[in-house]
């Protein structure tokens, strides 16, 4: 296999986030409020794409039935100004196939597949679950490498493994492993998104794509403008943004990412409403802090 080494292969874009999914006070999808914050994430923080039913979109306490309304109502909220990836990834291959095909069918571009978590498969099976998700439908997969959730990594030969599938095109990185990383870029063609928003500037110097972001909702314009001063040659100008960002590429993560985004949307009167159990609402100091964090950032969350 030739590998092109030139400009990053994105499949999906520049800037990617995880959006939220937002509920009405009783608990209950707010499937309008989900449609006006993806236009928001489109046309004003200039997200080429979302990744819809995430970890950072509550998956694992929605249901199928509002997995599949998101992805139907957000399509005719963005139209085709970007891309959807649906996160169907589950610890059960079959049931991970099986939201992976309705996916397809609602409507959406990709699909993210996390690492089997918590039964810790050996890497036999991991690469297994992510071709046999893979081979299910005709969308393009990123796979999601996360150890300190899933409990296990995506080993490098088992990237470089199923690297060969033609679906699988990209990988959400969070593992944080700049070496392994970098093998896996020189040695294949997949397309690598920083998934930890503070590391995004460093990832591209070794070749990823882009990101896929958490605070992101409320710096996805700016995220934009550093990737575009990196590529343009302009290291300098990617550094400053990445130093001015930074309070909030990491302050977003004081508590459980979820809980600060919606807090964070909630203050601006963006949809977002309450987080489902186990996850609680931020309190009155932690919502505090992230307005701290953000002014910090540059960015000012109404009173």
């Amino acid at each position: 296999m030739t590998h092109d080494h030139g400009a990053a292969r994105r499949p999906f874009g520049r800037v990617i986030t995880a959006m939220v999914t937002p509920f009405r006070p009783d608990g209950s999808l707010d499937a309008d409020g989900a449609q006006r914050l993806a236009a928001h994430l489109v046309d004003v923080q200039r997200n080429d794409a979302l990744v819809l039913s995430g970890t950072g979109g509550e998956s694992p306490t929605t249901t199928e039935a509002e997995k599949e309304t998101l992805i139907r109502v957000v399509r005719e909220a963005i139209g085709d100004r970007a891309q959807i990836i649906a996160g169907v990834g589950t610890n059960d291959t079959a049931h991970t196939v099986e939201l992976a095909r309705t996916a397809e069918k609602a409507g959406a571009d990709g699909l993210l597949v996390v690492t089997p978590y918590y039964n810790r498969p050996p890497q036999a099976g991991v690469a297994r679950h992510f071709t046999t998700v893979a081979d299910a439908t005709a969308l393009p997969v990123m796979l999601y490498d996360i150890p300190h959730r899933a409990g296990i990594p995506i080993a490098t030969e088992t990237l470089l493994r199923v690297a060969d599938h033609p679906n699988i095109v990209a990988v959400k990185d969070a593992k944080s492993d700049l070496f392994a990383t970098s093998e896996v870029l020189a040695r294949t063609n997949l397309a690598y998104y920083s998934g930890e928003d503070a590391a995004t500037l460093p990832w591209l110097s070794i070749g990823a794509s882009g990101v896929v972001g958490t605070s992101t909702h409320f710096v996805g314009a700016q995220t934009q403008e550093l990737i575009a001063a990196f590529e343009g040659g302009d290291v300098a100008g990617a550094l400053r943004l990445h130093r001015q960002l930074l309070p909030i590429y990491t302050g977003i993560f004081r508590t459980a990412g979820t809980i600060l985004v919606k807090a964070g949307l909630n203050a601006l009167g963006l949809p977002a409403g309450p987080v489902r159990s186990p996850l609680v609402d931020a309190t009155e100091d932690e919502t505090a802090q992230l307005r701290a964090d953000c002014l910090a950032a540059g960015v000012t969350l109404a009173a």
